[in-house]
């Protein structure tokens, strides 16, 4: 699952960048005052940000069924080992409360 995020991530960071360059040529059109340029480059930015759009919709739906897994498995320790996850939680708080203390 992590390596599936991590690949869309990388599409969709590919997909801005190429969105970024989309707009620089658009302002360069428009600074030449070439009009069929320009709407040529509005129409490759209107494609690729479509394309980013579902990129980052499916990265989301990645996150949100991840999340969910992470959350079923701690509710199933929790229940398994609430003694153990007790304990967990008072480490984590006595080691959290002497950070806070030493600034």
């Amino acid at each position: 699952m992590s390596a599936e995020l991590s690949n869309t991530k990388d599409k969709l960071a590919q997909d801005l960048k190429i969105i970024g360059a989309d707009v620089e040529d658009l302002f360069k059109a428009f600074a030449s005052g070439a009009a069929d340029k320009a709407a040529v480059a509005r129409e490759r930015i209107q494609d690729n940000l479509q394309k980013a759009k579902i990129k980052l919709a499916d990265a989301e739906d990645l996150v949100i069924q991840s999340s969910k897994q992470a959350a079923r498995a701690t509710d199933d320790f929790v229940h398994e080992s609430p003694w153990t996850a007790v304990g967990i939680g008072a480490g984590v708080g006595l080691l959290i409360g002497l950070l806070i203390g030493r600034r």
